[in-house]
């Protein structure tokens, strides 16, 4: 039996949607306000779910405090009070879009933790969008 565990986190970022090949108007028309040349900002949120099998000596499928360090290392320290498209190299050639930010997020998150759990990513860029990415 599979159970899963839940943790929340949040960061706060600017970023840019951009595709510098093509030009200022297209960029423009599928982009919109995104495309602001001096950027703009999110309060995002971090829904992480680590399922397994429950450990029959802990009682946990994982220490929700493995998972607070691994958040406020992996993510809360890289992304907080940042620009994305600026000072984090995970976006020097790929578009932030909240899409191109959950799978970031999971592969640093999956990097951490062991094999046999599987992990899913939900972000909220705003209250009413999100994305949620878990591997496949």
């Amino acid at each position: 039996m599979k159970v899963s565990v839940f943790r929340k986190a949040h960061f706060n970022a600017a970023h840019r949607l951009h595709q510098p090949t093509w030009s200022d108007e297209q960029n423009l028309s599928v982009f919109g306000l995104c495309n602001n040349p001096n950027f703009h900002g999110h309060n995002y949120e971090i829904e992480l779910k680590v399922s397994g099998e429950v450990d029959p000596i802990t009682g946990f499928v994982i220490d929700t405090k493995l998972l607070k360090d691994i958040l406020k290392e992996e993510i809360e320290n890289r992304f907080d009070h940042r620009n994305l498209n600026l000072d984090c190299p995970e976006f020097k050639d790929l578009n932030p879009t909240a899409e191109n930010i959950v799978i970031v997020i999971y592969n640093l998150v999956k990097n951490r933790l062991p094999d046999h759990l599987e992990i899913g990513v939900r972000l909220y860029e705003t209250e009413r969008n999100y994305v949620e990415f878990n591997g496949k």
